[in-house]
């Protein structure tokens, strides 16, 4: 009886998943202002864009790259 116990994946491991699938062709804008959140910005280039804020940079990336996949 076999069991799958994956480990959940780090966040320098979500954030390498992310950016190895974005195309190179899509605008990105990553920031934080002091005491902010971090906010992600991406458009692809058919002109559709989605912009997200989040605690964490790995959380809004993959929240952008969601919504735009």
């Amino acid at each position: 009886m076999g069991h799958n116990y994956a480990k959940p994946l780090t966040a320098e491991a979500r954030m390498e998943r992310v950016f190895s699938r974005l195309p190179e062709d899509w605008n990105i804008k990553m920031e934080r202002q002091r005491g902010e959140k971090w906010s992600v910005m991406m458009q692809r280039p058919d002109g559709m864009q989605h912009h997200e804020t989040a605690d964490s940079l790995i959380e809004a990336l993959e929240e952008v790259w969601r919504a735009l996949r």
